[in-house]
């Protein structure tokens, strides 16, 4: 019994029991697993969905850069850089066409104007235009695809056209570019551009989302048109005079499987 008790005293006195020194020479090597840096490194980042794995070719340095490739179509650079600029160029025109529908509707719903719904103006105004359909197109053809080569070559090849004679002697308002997609001169009579890179980064930014936001405004309007024949300030008056009645479950377009009817 005394030796058992001895054997006991000695086995805890030693340096190599559970006890204060061994705990603090098994504890660091526990606490460099867990790598905090990297856990905060990887919740810093920006993503369109948490927890979602982030592709390896987007990390970040594009402007509205949240992760989101799903199919990996931008994988490859040059993919990347041409898609890059092909969501930039939708999202303007989104954004124009967008303003396009919504302002003159406002207008004409405050009884300021009397302009047809944006569905119905091309037809409005080629009916009361003095040129026929024929010569209109052919005239788009010609400015557009003006626009589009030059916008090409500096794409190709950026800062080409502000080079001198690339552009009729003009070509020096075109010096002023950050990048693709992003000329200054004249095409930012604000000087947004101008400012320090910070600045010019956040603009780039919010452009992008209100860009996306667009796009997806101008795809519901569509889609309102084809399931009820409306604009989107009359769809808008129409829920919030009935919103229990006037919604898309009783659209019979939006879910044709559902009896109920307005």
């Amino acid at each position: 019994m005394a030796n058992a008790l001895l054997a006991g005293s000695a086995l805890l006195g030693s340096k190599s029991a559970l006890t204060g020194q061994s705990l603090k020479q098994r504890s660091p090597v526990c606490r460099s697993q867990v790598r905090p840096s990297t856990v905060a490194a990887a919740s810093s980042r920006p993503s369109w969905c948490p927890g979602w794995p982030i592709p390896k070719h987007l990390d970040g340095k594009l402007a509205g850069d949240f992760g989101f490739d799903p199919l990996n179509l931008g994988a490859e650079p040059e993919a990347l850089r041409w898609y890059t600029q092909a969501e930039l160029i939708h999202s303007r025109w989104a954004m124009t066409a967008v303003a396009g529908i919504l302002i003159p509707d406002i207008f004409v719903h405050a009884g300021i104007l009397n302009l047809p719904e944006w569905f119905n103006a091309g037809k409005v105004a080629q009916q009361n235009s003095f040129a026929s359909f024929g010569t209109l197109l052919g005239i788009q053809l010609i400015l557009f695809g003006f626009v589009e080569t030059k916008r090409w070559v500096d794409y190709s090849k950026p800062g080409s056209q502000a080079e001198e004679g690339s552009f009729f002697g003009l070509e020096g308002a075109f010096n002023q570019a950050k990048g693709n997609g992003y000329p200054g001169g004249p095409f930012d009579p604000l000087n947004y551009s101008k400012g320090d890179q910070a600045t010019f980064e956040e603009y780039k930014l919010k452009e992008l989302k209100n860009g996306r936001l667009a796009m997806l405004a101008f795809l519901g309007f569509n889609a309102q048109y084809a399931a009820t024949g409306k604009g989107p300030l009359d769809n808008l008056t129409d829920h919030i005079r009935n919103p229990t009645l006037v919604n898309f479950t009783t659209n019979p377009i939006s879910l044709p499987s559902f009896p109920f009817k307005t």
